[in-house]
């Protein structure tokens, strides 16, 4: 072989594969969607293009690991997709929605989320590939914008029109960015996988997702938002209370020995 086809070999193959980038930018779409939506009042259309972003953000993920064409490239589109479709939108639409009332403590919170979201998907970059449990450091920043995304879907399911001044919604869009930095373990889909077998009742609950979802989805999306946002909180806390227990466990074993 000559030198100079072995200096092709070494030549890094330039290009892009095609199909989980183009379901990452349908994602970044559907958050750029969502921005001018709630740029021109409409709330509605923009969270249900955020609870659209996020289910192109899984699909990409899965489509790359499935055909094994994940990339650095890929991964960094993802990240700045994710920060319009799940950062900035999720923020916008929460500020036209309900923030503007509250003056210079709304748009603080506003940026709060966006801030939040970026040092999340930074932190999650960095420890991409490192060795160690599957479950999240933090919240997940498609996470935390679906919750907000599903608040006001929940609203338009009973009311019109915009919300009265509530210090609920400041709040609680605090209280979600703080969860993206925080270091509370967080649970997501990329920890199942589907290629094991799985037990008989997995499969029902699943069923029973789906029809809750076709059924009445604006209800079932908020309830399962809540529902994950206050598990990762519940589970924390039973967590931080069992290696507690297990220090005292230890230290008092440490003193026995001691005073033998």
């Amino acid at each position: 072989m000559t030198s100079k086809h072995k200096r092709e070999e070494r030549k890094p193959k330039k290009g892009v594969y095609l199909l989980p980038n183009t379901i990452t930018l349908c994602g970044m779409f559907a958050g750029f969607f969502a921005i001018l939506s709630a740029i021109n009042g409409n709330f509605l259309n923009a969270a249900w293009a955020i609870i659209i972003a996020n289910i192109f953000d899984g699909l990409d993920g899965w489509i790359a690991r499935l055909t094994n064409t994940s990339t650095r490239f890929g991964i960094e589109l993802d990240s700045l997709s994710d920060l319009v479709a799940f950062g900035v939108a999720p923020s916008v639409m929460m500020y036209k929605w309900a923030l503007s009332p509250f003056g210079r403590v709304g748009w603080a919170a506003a940026f709060l989320f966006v801030a939040c979201g970026a040092l999340r998907l930074a932190r999650f970059n960095i420890q991409t590939g490192t060795p160690g449990s599957k479950a999240f450091k933090g919240m997940p920043i498609p996470g935390a914008a679906t919750i907000l995304a599903s608040i006001v879907i929940f609203y338009y399911e009973f009311w019109t029109g915009i919300p009265e001044k509530n210090i609920f919604f400041p709040i609680i869009t605090i209280i979600i960015s703080l969860l993206m930095v925080s270091t509370l373990r967080y649970h997501g889909l990329k920890e199942i996988d589907f290629r094991e077998r799985k037990p008989f009742w997995v499969l029902i609950v699943f069923v029973l997702v789906l029809f809750v979802l076709f059924v009445h989805p604006s209800t079932a999306i908020f309830i399962f938002a809540i529902t994950y946002l206050l598990w990762g909180i519940i589970e924390n806390i039973f967590l931080f209370a069992k290696r507690r227990k297990l220090k005292q466990m230890e230290q008092h074993i440490s003193s026995e020995q001691h005073g033998e």
